[in-house]
């Protein structure tokens, strides 16, 4: 089993502790096909959050966005990211995405941190889904959960791919959500240009080069 250790998830400044964790409201509105075109509808009349650099809080050289919805059945979800060069290799369900560029979702239901859900989508429409459960040693990864109906869309363009996503309520929570609920969460961007270092970027910046954080979760209220 694979295990994220508590130390290694310490905040590395000051700053980090004493930050407002970001907050955003999750729109309903009524999807139709998964599109991961960002003008289309209602994507297009949607708010989108930024993405920051997760070490420094700071603009990343290539950004990406985010925009949130819901409807009474699904979580929808779609990336924008700013991309010279978009690539992956991978296509299979499960195989290891962050080693490749991605887009990550993780994201606590319950929001006591003792587990959360962790979903990734690459460029060419892959999907990893686990779960991480906290235990005395830190969060231990369950690689054999997938979220049952899940959907992910993804598309390449000139200078830009988007990954969409619809996760569905009754495969993470025993209940869907009503307006007024609230749900901790993270967004996150690993991109890999050609050449340079990877560049890491987050909704709620974690202060380290690593996105498993669970005390740097943001709050999603249902509007």
């Amino acid at each position: 089993m694979a295990i994220v250790r508590t130390e290694d998830c310490a905040l590395s400044t000051e700053h980090f502790h004493a930050a407002r964790l970001p907050r955003t409201v999750c729109l309903p509105r009524d999807f139709g096909d998964l599109l991961a075109e960002e003008g289309s509808d209602p994507w297009a009349s949607l708010p989108a959050l930024e993405l920051c650099d997760t070490v420094t809080g700071g603009p990343p050289k290539q950004a990406t966005t985010l925009k949130l919805g819901w409807t009474p059945d699904a979580l929808h979800l779609l990336f924008h990211c700013t991309d010279e060069l978009p690539w992956a290799t991978m296509t299979t369900r499960d195989a290891p995405l962050y080693e490749e560029e991605v887009v990550e979702v993780f994201f606590d239901p319950v929001g006591d941190l003792a587990a959360y859900f962790e979903i990734e989508v690459n460029p060419r429409g892959a999907v990893l889904d686990l779960i991480l459960r906290r235990s005395r040693s830190g969060y231990v990864k369950d690689l054999a959960w997938d979220c049952d109906g899940l959907r992910a869309s993804a598309q390449i363009g000139e200078g830009f791919w988007t990954a969409a996503l619809a996760i569905p309520f009754q495969a993470v929570v025993a209940e869907p959500p009503v307006p007024g609920a609230l749900w901790r969460a993270n967004f996150f961007r690993i991109d890999r240009p050609p050449g340079v270092p990877r560049e890491l970027s987050a909704w709620s910046p974690t202060g380290h080069a690593l996105f498993h954080v669970p005390d740097r979760f943001g709050i999603i209220e249902f509007g």
